[in-house]
């Protein structure tokens, strides 16, 4: 089964950075299609916010205009997912989750459009870790 575990959040002051990672695990196992694996964050009463996303198979990245050119997302071959996160500002305080959304349905491969952080809706999700930015 699909587990996924984050690290790497902690406190820093605005400007500064942080690397996320993501250790994901039964992802695949037994199926032929490839997944959209995203960063999510979630403040204090706000509403969840998809920040990045990467499609395993091919590595395209896709970004929320609030983070673009700030954070970049990136994974290895072990299926490790990473956010580095630049230029931190106090807004992007909140809990960062990682999650997965399979790009297929039993045989079916979905189109890579379906890996848009506005629409998925991923099927398994981490624990979270939070980061805070102090102005």
């Amino acid at each position: 089964y699909v587990q996924l575990e984050e690290s790497g959040g902690g406190s820093v002051q605005a400007g500064g950075s942080l690397r996320l990672t993501c250790v994901a695990s039964g992802l695949g196992d037994g199926t032929g299609g490839t997944y959209c694996m995203a960063w999510f964050r979630q403040a204090p009463g706000k509403e969840r916010e998809g920040v990045a996303a990467i499609i395993l198979s091919d590595g395209s990245t896709r970004y929320a205009d609030s983070v673009k050119g700030r954070f970049t997302m990136s994974k290895d071959n072990a299926k490790n997912l990473y956010l580095q996160m630049d230029s931190l500002k106090p807004g992007d305080t909140a809990m960062y989750y990682c999650a997965a959304e399979p790009l297929f349905f039993g045989a079916i491969a979905l189109p890579a459009s379906s890996c848009d952080l506005a629409t998925i809706t991923p099927d398994y999700w981490g624990q979270g870790t939070q980061v805070t930015v102090s102005s």
